[in-house]
């Protein structure tokens, strides 16, 4: 098992409840690919360093986890095509 990070960028234009369903789905894509999530950290509203999308504002997460080498390709493949998802990177921590 890897350890990951995966951090998401989220509209900031949306209602709360659909945020919170959006990084529900999020945390379900990787638990879907075998991760196990060890931690999750709720920045907030921050200003985007440019413009995005006619957007200046974002909700950032970031969310740790343990997975295999494969699932980080398959949890951003369906990342990659969530609407209110305007940013997402995922990196492999150094032990």
């Amino acid at each position: 098992m890897n350890k990951y990070e995966l951090a998401v960028v989220v509209n900031a234009k949306i209602e709360d409840e659909a945020r919170l369903a959006t990084i529900e789905k999020v945390k379900e894509y990787i638990t879907r690919f075998g991760g196990t999530i060890t931690n999750v950290d709720d920045w907030g509203k921050k200003r985007l360093a440019y413009e995005i999308q006619k957007m200046r504002e974002g909700f950032y997460y970031f969310i740790q986890f343990d997975a295999e080498a494969t699932a980080p390709a398959e949890i951003e493949r369906h990342v990659r095509i969530m609407e209110n998802v305007i940013r997402y990177l995922c990196v492999k921590q150094e032990a």
